[in-house]
């Protein structure tokens, strides 16, 4: 059963107590990402997060390194559109040493100059790592251009014009500004005492600040794109409006995502790539926001498949949005997801995830009984009236990347 303090500077810790286990799973998830940034700074939050490992007032870069080693865990960072999270698993014997050194990175991260220009190095080198990945590529460029002109719309990790301005006065200014109490979650699931509650509650007491982030609102725009890459295959990403976090509709939409490209026994998978030989790889994912979304798909082939494979993925939707689901594929999908959060349920990671992510978005942490509720209300009409809702290919948005036809040339392939 999840439980929730919040203390005095606005803090909020949320526990999951697991007695039975021997782990103990923290995150300190804090309501910041790349769309909060203003755009001469693009990526100072995910550069803000490989900085936090680079020494504190108390400890160095190396006894940071070193500390975790020896702790025999696992600690690791992520940023996002709109939030980063630096979480640690270790045995419960160990938390309150983890998670001293996690908070003292978190609250007291100095900075040092001559770390910082060689961890910008590092971060260019992340850059240039995404840029020989086309399906990272297609996938960002998709993004970036339906969300054109909005910060939601910029990379996450920045580009190397905004990075090499960046000093150590400009991380520090920007960590006061948009690192806020209020804006903060820690989240732990497992194998704690009180003593251990406590000793967070102590060390998180301490961090200042007021008032919450805010976000400009961005809107979906359709959009067609291409890049030209000197690589075998063209990689493909279409877009379509989704739905913002939080909707009532979300539990629909992912099971109408499993339907169409969540696995294997998907309606795209074995249509573009099991009945027709056209790909090794298609799928569909979602991706939610505040106030805006999207649904995408993506595969990989050769030019010359390429238009027949855009064919069928339209024709499927287009049956899906007549036909809507059979009862068989309904109930198949509905189980799966169903099957995939219970699973979650036997990690203390993934719980730790689902509590903070869910306490950072809505305010609560949702029952993983509510889930499977929300799953089982589900019925065909909810799903096909949903893919009526949104697979109209008048908003319809594609990213091509490889050795491309022009845009013109897309908007006709996916026009008929």
């Amino acid at each position: 059963m999840e439980n929730k303090i919040i203390l005095p500077n606005g803090v909020r810790i949320v526990t999951d107590p697991i007695s039975h286990v021997r782990t103990a799973s923290v995150g300190i998830w804090v309501g910041n990402g790349s769309r909060f940034e203003p755009a001469e700074v693009g990526g100072i939050s995910h550069f803000i997060e490989h900085m936090l490992f680079k020494g504190t007032e108390k400890r160095s870069a190396q006894h940071i390194a070193i500390a975790f080693d020896a702790l025999g865990g696992q600690v690791n960072a992520f940023t996002t559109k709109e939030c980063t999270c630096y979480y640690m698993k270790v045995l419960d014997e160990k938390l309150q040493t983890g998670i001293a050194i996690l908070s003292d990175m978190f609250m007291h991260s100095q900075f040092a100059q001559k770390e910082l220009e060689l961890e910008r190095g590092v971060v260019l080198e992340e850059i240039d790592m995404y840029e020989d990945s086309p399906e990272d590529v297609a996938t960002e460029r998709l993004f970036e251009s339906c969300y054109a002109g909005s910060a939601l719309g910029r990379p996450i990790l920045g580009s190397r014009e905004t990075l090499e301005k960046m000093t150590s006065e400009t991380l520090h200014t920007y960590l006061k500004g948009y690192y806020r109490p209020a804006d903060t979650v820690v989240a732990i699931s497992g194998s704690y005492t009180q003593d251990d509650l406590d000793s967070i509650c102590g060390l998180f007491s301490e961090m200042t600040g007021e008032g919450q982030n805010t976000a400009t609102p961005a809107a979906y725009r359709p959009a067609v794109t291409v890049r030209e890459k000197d690589i075998e295959q063209n990689h493909i990403a279409i877009g379509f409006p989704g739905l913002p976090l939080g909707h009532p509709d979300r539990y629909t939409l992912q099971i109408l995502n499993a339907i169409l490209g969540g696995g294997m026994s998907s309606r795209l998978f074995q249509s573009v790539r099991e009945q027709n030989g056209l790909c090794y790889s298609v799928y569909s994912y979602t991706s939610a926001h505040a106030e805006t979304g999207m649904l995408s798909i993506y595969t990989a082939l050769g030019q010359p498949m390429e238009e027949k494979a855009i064919r069928l993925i339209r024709q499927e939707l287009e049956r899906f949005r007549e036909e809507g689901p059979a009862r068989e594929e309904l109930g198949r999908c509905r189980e799966q997801l169903k099957t995939n959060l219970l699973m979650s349920l036997e990690a203390t990671s993934a719980r730790m995830n689902h509590i903070g992510r869910s306490e950072l978005a809505f305010g609560r942490v949702i029952p993983f009984d509510e889930i499977v509720q929300a799953y089982d209300a589900v019925t065909a009409e909810d799903v096909t009236r949903l893919a009526q809702q949104l697979l109209r290919f008048e908003e319809v948005s594609l990213c091509a990347v490889g050795q491309t036809r022009s845009a013109e040339e897309y908007r006709q392939l996916l026009a008929q």
